[in-house]
């Protein structure tokens, strides 16, 4: 079974060949402009323009639900919403890891599908408030039990 890479680097510039599906957690309520989705529209504006659409026509935009968004011949980028709102309330953080697994499930298939590998910032443990340990042991059932690279970056 593969494990985890964790890289120094920054997500939204892949350290692979090949195919290549980068993702991240968007919130349910449509808000786009904190955290990583900031250096994602610095680098290309579709994951941006295609969420905003997305949230407007509210075509299954719903916790669990992932939109996938070509951004060049080989790079996927997979908007997965898995965080409720964008603040804790009553200590309870936004993130969603119910959600986040019906996410990573769907897009283990789109891997597949495409060949690919999959890329991410340490989703869900920064504004979503979640912890690192539990999204790993997602990311462990979800991705790596089907033998998909998965390759984690620090900045």
């Amino acid at each position: 079974m593969n494990k985890i890479h964790y890289l120094k680097g920054d997500a939204v510039y892949p350290q692979a060949r090949g195919n290549i599906i980068i993702t991240h957690i968007c919130n349910d309520i449509g808000v786009w402009g904190r955290g990583f989705v900031v250096a994602l529209s610095a680098r290309w504006m579709a994951p941006e323009i295609e969420f905003l659409i997305w949230r407007k026509e509210g075509n299954d935009f719903s916790l669990g639900n992932v939109q996938f968004v070509k951004v060049t011949p080989v790079i996927t980028v997979a908007n997965m919403i898995a965080q409720h709102d964008i603040i804790s309330k009553n200590g309870v953080p936004p993130i969603r890891y119910d959600a986040l697994e019906t996410c990573l499930e769907k897009i283990a298939q789109k891997a597949v599908e495409l060949e690919a590998s999959i890329h991410m910032p340490r989703i869900g443990s920064g504004l979503a408030g979640g912890s690192w340990k539990v999204i790993e042991d997602i990311i462990l059932k979800t991705i790596i039990s089907k033998n998909i690279e998965v390759y984690v970056y620090d900045l």
